[in-house]
């Protein structure tokens, strides 16, 4: 369960998130909904524990998110992820083996569901995800995240750069992998429509 109480977040003389209290129940698909600008990406950013907030309390599972239990529990997929100039798929996975439990099997099976073996070829394993589309980088970071199952997965503009096919992909695997684990999954999103068929 993850506890926000009284969160404020300022950045200067600029107040993003103001007095923000919130009970978000384990393993539930919960929303954020919101124009640019609303505060969606901060509140995410805290709840990884990539921001400090100004005052207020953020627990997950009873525990400060600053705490390393907590932090091996999360997965953040930002809208804009980073990825080095010359990094492989491969250098990607042992990333992030380093920091969770990752299932190969899981990652391949996704991989193939969004047909990205197909777009980038059968060597994928050895591209260059800096030539990958915004879309191809967002699904890779998709099936890593499906892959490992963590806790408490965040997805910032989860369907930004996604197209019809895969958006309906997505959200197929992602009902699915939470029948079969107890994650508890924040997309937040500009679109009331994508959102309304997929959360709690």
């Amino acid at each position: 369960m993850i506890e926000i109480k009284g969160l404020t977040k300022s950045f200067g003389n600029k107040i993003v998130l103001n007095d923000l209290n919130l009970t978000i129940p384990s393993h539930t698909i919960f929303g954020l909904v919101g124009i640019n600008g609303a505060g969606k990406s901060t509140l995410l950013r805290i709840l990884s524990n990539a921001y400090d907030k100004t005052s207020g309390e953020v627990l997950i599972d009873g525990k400060p998110v600053s705490d390393v239990e907590s932090k091996k529990n999360i997965f953040f997929l930002p809208d804009e992820p980073y990825s080095a100039h010359s990094e492989t798929v491969n250098s990607l996975l042992d990333f992030y083996k380093i920091m969770y439990d990752f299932e190969k099997e899981t990652f391949i099976k996704y991989v193939k569901l969004f047909k990205l073996d197909e777009a980038i070829g059968t060597n994928y394993l050895n591209a260059n995800i800096s030539k990958f589309s915004k879309g191809m980088k967002r699904q890779l970071l998709i099936c890593i995240a499906l892959a490992i199952a963590p806790k408490y997965l965040f997805l910032d503009e989860a369907f930004d750069g996604l197209d019809p096919l895969a958006r309906l992909t997505f959200k197929k695997i992602i009902l699915e992998r939470m029948e079969e684990t107890e994650m508890t999954v924040i997309i937040s999103s500009h679109s009331l429509r994508e959102l309304e068929d997929l959360c709690d």
